[in-house]
């Protein structure tokens, strides 16, 4: 696959909500180690791996939904000043798969950074970060385990894995659906020296009683062996909408 998608010079292939707007908005984000912080979200489409629990198909699965319904292109001068409009001075750009845009994202990210904002990417790991390396300020990397369903898609791939566990500012977001998970999780923490600090463990649901069910038993294995837990505080706040 091409890691660089379709699209011309600038422009980057986003998600469309259900207005027809881009999906570019505000809202608190919800996972991972800055869960709560006031930020813009940029979803991205498109995606390489196929995860049967995705929460966000409508970027990718073309055989469930119209393409030409829920996908834009826009240059990143025009998603810049949409997000420089917004309160937040934290931007999560998400997906989809984000860096099979990654040279079109270099022009938005210096735009963003340019104004002094701090940037997020959510990534699932299978491709390096190139020249988008020493420009992101987070990198939330989350590796998928067996139970994703990706079966003939290479979800593990050793050089990208290893260049992100060796950045100081990438932290691993590990979905876990049962007990079962944690041998995986574990045993790829090790193959690529992943420190425990750096390792987040989130409960797999699109429910607020999935989450409950699962935090309590996942919060206590992170308390022993010394992991971060996030929920889904969208998820709690909101349900499961778009756009939130």
């Amino acid at each position: 696959m091409d890691e660089t998608a379709p699209g011309e010079g600038r422009n980057l292939l986003l998600a469309r909500m259900a207005d027809g707007k881009p999906e570019v908005f505000s809202s608190v984000q919800g996972e991972g180690v800055s869960a709560g912080m006031a930020s813009t979200f940029i979803r991205l489409s498109t995606c390489n791996l196929r995860c049967t629990w995705c929460d966000t198909a409508y970027t990718w699965d073309w055989s469930r939904f119209d393409k030409s319904e829920q996908m834009t292109e826009l240059p990143a001068d025009a998603i810049a000043v949409d997000v420089l409009t917004r309160a937040p001075r934290n931007v999560v750009i998400t997906g989809g798969e984000p860096l099979i845009q990654r040279r079109q994202l270099v022009p938005l990210v210096s735009l963003l950074k340019t104004a002094g904002l701090r940037i997020e990417v959510e990534t699932n790991g299978t491709i390096a970060p190139g020249e988008l390396g020493g420009t992101i300020d987070q990198w939330t990397v989350s590796p998928k385990l067996a139970h994703s369903g990706n079966e003939g898609l290479e979800r593990l791939p050793e050089g990208p894995l290893r260049d992100f566990a060796g950045r100081e500012n990438a932290f691993f977001k590990f979905v876990v659906q049962d007990m079962n998970d944690l041998d995986e999780v574990e045993a790829l923490r090790e193959r690529f020296g992943v420190p425990a600090g750096r390792v987040v463990l989130m409960p797999e649901g699109t429910t607020a009683a999935q989450l409950n069910a699962r935090s309590p038993w996942l919060a206590e294995i992170c308390a022993q062996r010394g992991y971060r837990f996030s929920s889904r505080l969208h998820i709690l706040i909101w349900g499961d909408k778009r756009g939130v």
